[in-house]
C-alpha cells in the first residue's frame, strides 16, 4: 500500500466517531502517525451520549496496520490543549505536519424549524463554544509548531461550501464561522508556508445517521425508502480520503484559503468511497433539490 504520509505527524481533534474517526484512519493508512483526541472514553462518556470512544478509534487504526495515540482531551479547555501540544512537541521533536479541527458536538443542541429567538439560547451559545472556540484554541496552540518548521496543513471541517443559509441561525453561524476561520488562518500562515483549507462532506453516513434511519453500513440502502436523497450519501471514509489526499499534495499551498468539498476533491485526486463510487452531493443537490451546494 502506498504511504505518501510516512513519517508525518497528524493531530485529529474530535476523532471519537464519524468524520473525525474516519479522517484519523485514512491519515494513518496513508502512513501518518495520528494523535486522535476526543472526550468520550470507556470510563467517562461525553454529553453526546454515544457509544463510540476514543480508545476504539485507536484500536480500529491499529487493527488496520496504522499508528495512533488516543488521548482524552476537552478542547474547550485551553490548559488541556496546551498539555496536548506540549506532549506532541516533546514526543515528536517539535514536529506537527497536519492538524484537523473536526470538533463539533452540536447535533443534539440544534433546534430546527424555529426562528433564532425561539431557539434555546444556552444550547445555541454552547454550540458556538464547541464548534468554533475549540477550533480556535487548538490552532492557537498548534500553529506555532508548524510555523517553526515552515510547513504544515490545517484542515477545518465544516458543512457546506456556499453562502446558502443552513436553516438554523446558530447552526449556520457555527459552520460559516469555521469557513471564515480557515480563510483568516490562511492569510496569517501563508508567509510561513502553512496551508489552511475548509472541507465539507456531503450527506454523511455517520454512525449517528445510520442509527437515525435504523440501518447499518451494510444495509444503508434500506433507508432510501425513508429518504430518497440518502441514495447520494457518502461514508465518513470519503471525507477521510479527501483530507489524506490534500495532506499528500505537494502543491497544497495553492489551495490555501479555499473551501472545498469531497465531491470536487474526489474528481481532482481520483479517490473513491469505500464502495468504489464517487458520490456527488453537489450535483445531486442541483438536480434533485434545486439547491446549489457548490
Amino acid at each position: 500500500m502506498s504511504q505518501p504520509l510516512a513519517a508525518k505527524i497528524a493531530l485529529v481533534a474530535g476523532a471519537t466517531r464519524g468524520a473525525g474517526r474516519a479522517i484519523a484512519l485514512e491519515l494513518a493508512l496513508a502512513g501518518a502517525k495520528v494523535y486522535a483526541t476526543g472526550r468520550s472514553t470507556r470510563e467517562a462518556p461525553s454529553a453526546m451520549g454515544r457509544p463510540e470512544t476514543i480508545e476504539e478509534t485507536e484500536e480500529i487504526i491499529r487493527a488496520a496496520g496504522g499508528e495512533a495515540v488516543a488521548l482524552r482531551v476537552d478542547h474547550t479547555q485551553p490548559a488541556e490543549v496546551s498539555r496536548l501540544i506540549a506532549q506532541i512537541d516533546e514526543a515528536e521533536d517539535g514536529r506537527l505536519d497536519i492538524l484537523v479541527n473536526d470538533i463539533w458536538g452540536g447535533d443534539p443542541l440544534a433546534q430546527w424549524g424555529a426562528p433564532f429567538w425561539e431557539h434555546d439560547l444556552d444550547k445555541g451559545l454552547l454550540m458556538q463554544q464547541l464548534a468554533i472556540q475549540t477550533h480556535l484554541i487548538t490552532s492557537w496552540y498548534a500553529a506555532p509548531l508548524m510555523v517553526r518548521r515552515r510547513q504544515g496543513l490545517i484542515v477545518e471541517i465544516t458543512d457546506g461550501i456556499t453562502e446558502r443559509y443552513r436553516g438554523s441561525l446558530f447552526y449556520d453561524l457555527a459552520k460559516a464561522s469555521v469557513i471564515r476561520f480557515a480563510q483568516a488562518q490562511a492569510e496569517d500562515l501563508r508567509p510561513h508556508n502553512v496551508a489552511v483549507v475548509a472541507v465539507s462532506p456531503g450527506f454523511l453516513r455517520s454512525e449517528a445517521m445510520l442509527d437515525h434511519f435504523g440501518v447499518t453500513e451494510a444495509t444503508w440502502r434500506d433507508a432510501i425508502a425513508k429518504d430518497e436523497h440518502f441514495a447520494a450519501s457518502e461514508t465518513p471514509r470519503y471525507l477521510g480520503r479527501a483530507v489524506a489526499a490534500l495532506a499528500a499534495d505537494p502543491e497544497v499551498m495553492q489551495r490555501s484559503g479555499q473551501t472545498l468539498a469531497t465531491w470536487g476533491l474526489a474528481k481532482d485526486y481520483g479517490f473513491t468511497d469505500i464502495d468504489g463510487t464517487q458520490p456527488d452531493w453537489g450535483a445531486h443537490g442541483k438536480r434533485a433539490l434545486g439547491i446549489d451546494f457548490g
